[in-house]
């Protein structure tokens, strides 16, 4: 029998001593709040918590799709672009924690590297400050970067940007986000932190049914959604 690698040891763990585990078609269950996240030799050591609306500050208001009360904080180490290990924070819906931990454990056996992973409040809710700032984040109440005219994913906790400055995205008006990004709209020429179609972070995505903005007609290199949207 193959054992589970250590880094995703802690999803598996999970599973079998709450709920049993769905598969990437069916939503999963909500991880319990205020869980440690952890089993013997996992790396990942993720932790989660509720959330309040102090917590969120700018990036919730009344009247978001998704309130506090259906949100987690994950803290998990990730890998950075010194060769180190940091320790990094992302507010996701609560039915998208599991699908996450096992992604980012995946990418943390790769040693994927993150520049940072904070809460966009962090930024007061500005998302083109996140982005510039090479954060890697998921929940802000938001319309789509770009388009006004329809919600972000964002909004209810079910998507998440991986890279922004490795993996820009091209709005349908043509305008890179963030703009130090148009120095790798050439895919061919990979650098660390470059997501790409095949590599350690699209297949853990796709393991989870999950979708990659990589693929629109505008592409969205940084964006995942639980959804596609």
């Amino acid at each position: 029998m193959r054992l589970a690698s250590p880094a995703v040891a802690a999803v598996v763990v999970l599973c079998t001593a709450t709920v049993a585990c769905t598969s990437a078609s069916a939503p999963p269950p909500p991880v319990p709040s205020a869980a440690l996240v952890r089993a013997p030799g996992d790396r990942l050591a993720a932790e989660v918590e509720r959330v309040s609306a102090a917590v969120l500050g700018p990036t919730y208001r009344p009247g978001c799709p998704v309130g506090p009360e259906r949100l987690r904080l994950i803290r998990m180490n990730h890998w950075g672009f010194d060769g180190t290990v940091h320790r990094g924070e992302l507010v996701v819906h609560e039915r998208a924690v599991r699908p996450l931990l096992q992604v980012f454990g995946k990418m943390f056996e790769a040693k994927f590297p993150l520049r940072r992973m904070r809460p966009v409040a962090a930024y007061g809710g500005d998302d083109a400050r996140s982005m510039a700032d090479d954060n890697t984040s998921a929940f802000n109440c938001r319309q789509v970067t770009g388009d006004g005219a329809r919600r972000s994913r964002h909004a209810y906790g079910d998507a998440v940007d991986i890279g922004p400055l490795e993996n820009p995205y091209v709005d349908r008006r043509g305008t890179v986000r963030p703009p130090a990004g148009r120095a790798h709209l050439r895919r061919d020429r990979p650098v660390p932190g470059m997501i790409r179609q095949g590599d350690a972070v699209t297949r853990a995505f796709e393991e989870v049914g999950w979708h990659w903005g990589g693929r629109w007609s505008n592409p969205d290199y940084q964006h995942f959604s639980a959804t596609g949207g």
